[in-house]
């Protein structure tokens, strides 16, 4: 009688005078053809587009050094980069662009949206930008939808049904602080260089230190910080149970060398 065929091949003793190899790993795109997406390239450069539309509207209307100063726009002039190098990998079938910049540009300008829209735009926070000013017309506010609602739901979107999980982890919630860290000291330092009674010295109501002082500063935005690191651990969490929505219940290719266990032949 024949014995059976083990089904994994146990690995060769090692020969004495031979340093034994390292393990060669196979890339992935040697093994999956590259997959060009024309529908999600073209969303991406219509986001991009619209996002660097709205941009230059509010340049157009103010002065551009001042425009450029506020994390809206910065925020969204950082969608229009991404979004374009991104579109054109998933053109040209391409390596997508590293995952944590992806999550860094959607938290990003989710923070964009939901302090416009929590805060700056309620009167009855405390910080309102709006309370007292006639609401917005024209092109002006054709801008300030783009920047505050459309652009931010878009990245959403996109996240959500465009982009596949990445394996992100806890640390790099805090990574993704680091920016607007350095947009508030960059927004203190610019208030004192500034002389006082310029029109918008300070950015935002939350950092003004002629009203709040800088202890009250500091509340503020130990608050504000608090709240954008959970926002991060927020997507982190949702990024690793929400599905895939390129794989369609399809299952991983099978090694047809041996089964997926520790062999040393794969």
């Amino acid at each position: 009688m024949i014995p059976p065929i083990p089904r994994d091949i146990p690995d060769l003793p090692a020969i004495p005078g031979i340093l034994p190899q390292a393990p060669f790993h196979v890339p992935a795109t040697a093994v999956v053809a590259p997959v060009r997406r024309p529908l999600v390239a073209f969303f991406r450069f219509l986001v991009a587009l619209v996002a660097a539309a709205g941009v230059a509207i509010e340049m157009r209307l103010g002065s551009p050094l001042h425009v450029l100063s506020y994390f809206t726009i910065q925020a969204n002039l950082l969608v229009a980069v991404v979004f374009v190098a991104s579109a054109r990998r998933a053109r040209t079938a391409r390596r997508p662009l590293p995952a944590v910049l992806m999550g860094g540009t959607l938290l990003y300008i989710s923070i964009t949206g939901l302090v416009y829209h929590l805060i700056l735009a309620d009167p009855s926070s405390g910080f309102s930008m709006t309370g007292g000013i006639a609401p917005h017309t024209g092109w002006q506010a054709v801008s300030n939808q783009i920047l505050h609602t459309v652009i931010p739901i878009a990245a959403v979107i996109d996240w959500l049904l465009l982009t596949r999980p990445a394996p992100f982890a806890v640390r790099h919630a805090t990574t993704w602080l680091v920016y607007p860290l350095a947009y508030l000291v960059f927004s203190l330092v610019r208030g004192e260089i500034l002389p006082p009674g310029t029109p918008a010295r300070y950015l935002y109501p939350f950092v003004d230190v002629d009203r709040h002082g800088y202890v009250g500063i500091l509340g503020n935005t130990a608050i504000l910080g608090v709240a954008f690191y959970a926002l991060a651990l927020l997507v982190i969490a949702l990024d690793h149970v929400r599905p895939d929505p390129f794989r369609h219940g399809s299952r991983r290719p099978e090694n047809r060398i041996s089964s997926p266990g520790t062999s040393g032949l794969k």
